[in-house]
């Protein structure tokens, strides 16, 4: 059995529309695979088209201001992909004069860019023989021929590079590329593959001997944290506070209200006897709790989040909170921040 040429034609009959595939613009093709890293395609779909819409080139995301890309990213999580999207176009135009690099090594030396988006643009832009190794394509080869070397282990890794490169359709890469991909999405699942159904069951070594749920294998789980949120959401004659996350954390460069962050839970008295908010709030005679929200476990990648809100209105701002932005109440939708504020936000 020829598997490129089985997934070539599953994926001439099965493949989804969808905007980037209509195009070898190596700028429309980067973005998409950006904004599909940890997206899914309904959500990344509106995110694709309304950033192309306002950033249509690498000039234009180039020449834009970083609040200005990150409020467009605003929703889709993991910043660092639009920081780096930013900082990749702005290297385009100084080290290539503004025209997207055709050789692999070059673009793979952007920002941002790993060995699967390089590849993934010099394949689908100039039919260039590199294989993608992404999610999809680690389980359609770890079940298809029956891999345990764990997929997160460098051996693996290579393994698997290795096998995508020999099975990589030579004459039609960019075709055999999103087969594999769509395949793997749309047919051989995480959960309930439509194994009755499936092109390679004959082939398949975890269909053969009941495995499918087994591949491909993982070595382990990185930890988890819990950390504890407390924004203060601090107004006085219709201005509102805000900071903007700086260190290397979680939501870097967004905008954010105050925060305390705590080793547990508190609440509203606990949190007043810190020493972070009486340093805040020193020299504040009227502080009013108008309400505290308190928000649903919010789940990120090897984090979760339990955060409370409580808005306050004072009677002026104190010597502590001169560091802080001072914004009017119609202009906070302005600033990029967090999903965790944008619903908080959306309570109000």
């Amino acid at each position: 059995m020829d598997i490129g040429k089985v997934l070539i034609r599953w994926y001439t009959e099965n493949k989804r529309q969808l905007p980037w595939r209509e195009t070898t613009d190596p700028y429309r093709i980067w973005i998409s695979e950006i904004i599909l890293q940890q997206t899914r395609v309904v959500q990344g779909l509106q995110y694709f088209n309304r950033f192309m819409e306002r950033f249509p080139d690498v000039r234009a995301l180039a020449e834009a201001e970083e609040d200005e890309v990150m409020k467009y990213w605003q929703g889709l999580g993991y910043y660092s992909r639009a920081r780096n999207l930013h900082a990749a176009a702005k290297a385009i135009m100084s080290r290539f004069g503004g025209e997207f690099p055709r050789k692999y090594e070059d673009v793979l030396s952007l920002k941002g860019i790993g060995e699967y988006t390089a590849a993934a643009i010099c394949s689908f832009a100039w039919k260039q023989p590199y294989a993608v190794v992404d999610g999809n394509v680690y389980r359609v080869l770890g079940r298809v021929f029956g891999i345990d070397t764990p997929i997160d282990s460098c051996e693996g890794k290579k393994e698997f590079a290795e096998l995508a490169q020999v099975l990589l359709d030579k004459v039609c890469p960019e075709l055999y590329n999103q087969a594999i991909m769509d395949f793997g999405a749309v047919q051989c699942t995480p959960k309930a593959p439509q194994c009755l159904y499936c092109p390679l069951r004959e082939r398949c070594a975890a269909f053969s001997s009941g495995r499918i749920n087994e591949l491909p294998v993982k070595a382990g789980k990185t930890a988890v944290k819990v950390r504890y949120f407390n924004y203060l959401h601090i107004h006085c004659q219709g201005v509102t506070l805000l900071a903007r996350r700086n260190e290397k954390d979680i939501w870097q460069n967004l905008y954010e209200y105050p925060l305390i962050e705590t080793v547990e839970a508190m609440d509203f008295a606990d949190l007043q006897r810190t020493a972070a908010y009486t340093t805040l709030m020193e020299g504040v005679e009227e502080i009013q709790v108008l309400r505290m929200v308190e928000m649903p476990k919010h789940v990120l990648s090897h984090r979760i989040i339990y955060a409370r809100f409580y808005e306050l209105e004072v009677s002026c701002f104190s010597v502590g909170m001169q560091d802080y932005l001072q914004v009017g109440h119609q202009e906070v939708e302005k600033y990029a921040v967090s999903r965790l504020i944008e619903l908080y936000r959306e309570r109000l």
